[in-house]
């Protein structure tokens, strides 16, 4: 299926949608290309509000961008796979059956079926700026990639419909 249908599938049902690509089997490459796609469309929809930020501040925007394309692309890979090791960790301790690559297929999947809601997140963060509409943005990114999250680790470790 398409990478767009099979974001559009997550909203409806994410355990299926994990069901099918552990179905596939173990292809670290398509885990570690959902990582990065992910971290990619984060960086970008941080590109408005880094232009906000620069406007307003006088700075320049290349120097932010750059940063930001450090933090984005190097740094939170790492972090998204030390949550996957913990995620394992506790799926392992609660008795589930499954291997680390379930928890990173899981978890970098969701991530990158959160991408519309982060692209969301990063154009109210530069056309409308700090406030309460950013933070509810903020809150349906996190609640989302949570039920995402967690239906794929349940559908990876114990094959419960979701």
């Amino acid at each position: 299926m398409a990478l767009s249908s099979d974001i559009a599938a997550t909203y409806r049902g994410p355990g299926k949608v994990i069901a099918r690509l552990l179905g596939y089997g173990i292809r670290e490459d398509r885990a570690l290309a959902m990582l990065m796609g992910g971290c990619f469309v984060m960086f970008i929809a941080q590109w408005p509000r880094l232009a906000r930020d620069a406007h307003f501040s006088g700075g320049s925007v290349g120097e932010v961008i750059g940063g930001e394309f450090a933090t984005m692309i190097f740094v939170l890979p790492l972090l998204f796979y030390l949550l996957a090791f913990a995620a394992h960790g506790l799926m392992r301790l609660l008795k589930g059956q499954g291997d680390s690559y379930n928890a990173r297929l899981a978890l970098f999947w969701s991530f990158l079926a959160v991408s519309p809601l982060i692209l969301l997140q990063g154009l109210v963060a530069g056309f409308i700026g700090p406030g309460l509409q950013l933070e509810l943005v903020k809150l349906l990114c996190w609640l989302v990639f949570l039920w995402f999250g967690l239906s794929g680790l349940r559908k990876a470790y114990w094959g419960a419909q979701g």
